[in-house]
Parts: C-alpha cells; structure tokens; sequence
C-alpha cells in the first residue's frame, strides 16, 4: 500500500474585524476526501466570510447551517458519483469578530486556546474513543494510543444531515488559537503543543515548529496547522497557516 496525497484542506484569513480559519480533513478513496475536504472549506468560507456580528443569537445557526449546507452537498456527490461514494471530511472552523470568538465542529480536527500560558481544547471529538472516555470506560491517556483512535462518529458528507457542535466565548488581547487537523494532534500531545505555542518566536516560525515535531514524531497523516495570535481586541490578528503532504510510504511486509 502506498499512501500519497493531501487529503486536508485549509483556508485562514484575516483584517482588521476579525478573521475566518478553517480546517478539514477529507476521507474517502481515489481522491475522494481531497474533493470532500476542498468543498467544506469553499462552501464555508463563501457563506461564513461576512459574518461579523457574533452577539447576534442567529449567529450560532448560521454557522451550523454552513456546516449543513456542506453536508449536504458533499453527500449528494456520493449518490450521484460511485468514484465519491464514503468520501466525507471533518470541518472545524473558528470565526474571531471584535472580543468574541465562535467555532463549528464536525469530526476530530480541533480548536484549542492558549490563555495565560495555558492552553485548553475548546471543542470535542466526535470520536469512537471521546465516547468511550465520556462514558469512563477508557482514560485521555488509553485513549490516544488505542487502536480506534482515528475512528470518527460524524463527519461532514457520511449522510444526508449532520449535528455541528458549537462552541463560542469571548476573546482577549494575547489569545492564541490553534486549528488544526489530527495529523498534528495525534502525534503531539497537549502537553508539548503548549510548550511550543508558549514559543516566543514570530506565528510563522511557531508552525514550522509544531508541523517538526509532528514529522519528528514519525507523522505520516497530512499536517494541518493554523495559528492566530490576537494581539488586540482591535488590531488584525497575526496568522499563519500552513499544511503539509504525508509522505509516501509502504508498510513493512
């Protein structure tokens, strides 16, 4: 079996307002999670670049209808289109506006937030082993190295609806987010992702860094990686993005 490709896709942009970065992380055969992964992030990009207003109550909706509407669309390629069929991705986008921050969740790519020198995961897997610890039956620890660890429970596309998760707060001068897909939070634990966000290199040396580690780590998923430093409530955020090809490999006989 060779492996080759990049199956995520990304898109990060910012101002003055605020900002709109998106991870996914497409699954699928022949291609098929590169076209699911490429439509999430083009649908919610186009519907969710103008949202500005994160007060608004309608907001959270808006997102999880985005989040629908890609849903959608990719799953009618899988009926319509037998090379598409099981393609799906994960989508994780997070929308910074003024002091307010709101994320949408599908699958297990992640938002997290470094506050204070700590860093605290915002949204949840929708994962076989985040059940499993819910329910007490394995701890963060077992969970990260069991053998369901990549099995996901939702994903955009699998079927013809979806339940996004919503997660939203406030945001504060020194704030830094990271987007990311499980090529890099799988092979990084919380622990050491802290100590390099904690870096006090520029956002771009950060990221090559954290995508180094991973690679360092024998990282052969695709490497997502979206860093967003809020430097004032009123200044455009300092961002970086940045994805990066698994290499191809053969398994050992």
């Amino acid at each position: 079996m060779i492996r080759a490709g990049n199956e995520d896709n990304f898109h990060a942009a910012a101002d003055a307002a605020g900002g709109i970065f998106i991870v996914a992380d497409g699954m699928g055969g022949h291609a098929a999670g590169e076209v699911a992964s490429e439509m999430a992030v083009e649908i919610l990009r186009d519907q969710l670049s103008s949202l500005r207003d994160l007060h608004d109550r309608g907001a959270a909706e808006r997102v999880m209808n985005a989040l629908r509407g890609a849903n959608l669309a990719i799953y009618n390629r899988t009926v319509t289109e037998t090379d598409k069929q099981g393609m799906g991705t994960t989508a994780s986008v997070l929308i910074i506006a003024g002091r307010r921050y709101l994320i949408g969740q599908v699958g297990d790519s992640r938002v997290y937030l470094l506050r204070d020198g700590q860093l605290r995961q915002l949204t949840k897997d929708h994962s076989y082993v985040q059940e499993q610890v819910d329910a007490g039956f394995l701890t963060p620890e077992q969970a990260r190295y069991h053998p369901y660890s990549n099995v996901i429970t939702r994903c955009v596309g699998a079927s013809d609806d979806v339940e996004p998760d919503t997660f939203a707060g406030e945001t504060r001068a020194g704030d830094t987010f990271l987007v990311a897909s499980d090529g890099l939070t799988g092979m990084v634990d919380d622990r050491r992702l802290q100590q390099l966000l904690l870096s006090r290199a520029e956002v771009p040396r950060i990221v090559d860094s954290l995508i180094a580690e991973a690679n360092g780590r024998g990282g052969l998923d695709n490497i997502t990686a979206i860093v967003v430093n809020v430097r004032s409530v009123d200044a455009d955020p300092q961002t970086e993005a940045r994805t990066v090809e698994a290499p191809a490999y053969r398994p050992r006989d």
